[in-house]
């Protein structure tokens, strides 16, 4: 089980000012692209599952995920989630060839494949983030800029095992601080699979 702290932030006025603020606790920073595949059926989506291979800094680094089940409540959200290393020329291959998932040896691909009895996948498309990485007061907060094809989200997330607590110390942040903030109630790949920015 995933639990994040996520906190939405308006326009990217706010995402810099928390980006400065935080500039003193900067570990690093990602470049992330996203890409998402689903059974010619839905056979995932209809069962709330999302499959996402994540390319890492220009693709040295790749991870297939699984994740099900997801659902934010007052800036928590929790998902099921599994994860395997990924070889990232297999995994760009697999966004001109789907096809290539069922002959990977992910033990993650071919758990799905034997579950929900897929021959193929279909490529839904995807969208890139950079997400800069901070150890702050005994937590690592990640501070995101989201690049769909309609628009760009900012986030701050936070892996955590008390999320109340980390909330509160985000939060608290955040007020001290004047940086508009809500919480967030959907995930990014809600937000891409609307076509719309969050509100």
């Amino acid at each position: 089980m995933e639990v994040e702290v996520k906190l939405q932030l308006p326009d990217a006025t706010a995402h810099q000012k928390l980006s400065a603020l935080l500039s003193p606790f900067h570990k690093k920073t990602h470049l992330q692209e996203n890409a998402f595949f689903d059974g010619p059926n839905q056979e995932l989506s209809s069962r709330r599952l999302v499959l996402r291979l994540r390319f890492y800094d220009n693709d040295t680094h790749c991870v297939i995920s699984l994740k099900g089940k997801s659902v934010i409540v007052d800036g928590i959200a929790r998902a099921e989630e599994e994860e395997e290393e990924f070889d990232p020329s297999l995994g760009r291959a697999c966004l001109g060839e789907p096809w290539r998932l069922t002959r990977s040896n992910s033990q993650l691909v071919q758990r799905i494949v034997d579950e929900f009895a897929l021959s193929d996948f279909v490529y839904l498309g995807g969208f890139r983030n950079v997400r800069a990485v901070h150890e702050w007061d005994g937590l690592v907060l990640e501070v995101d800029e989201t690049r769909f094809g309609f628009g760009t989200s900012y986030e701050v997330e936070c892996e955590t095992a008390e999320p109340e607590r980390a909330r509160e110390m985000l939060e608290g942040l955040l007020k001290e601080n004047a940086v508009p903030y809500t919480y967030s109630t959907v995930s990014k790949f809600a937000v891409f699979r609307s076509g719309k920015l969050p509100e």
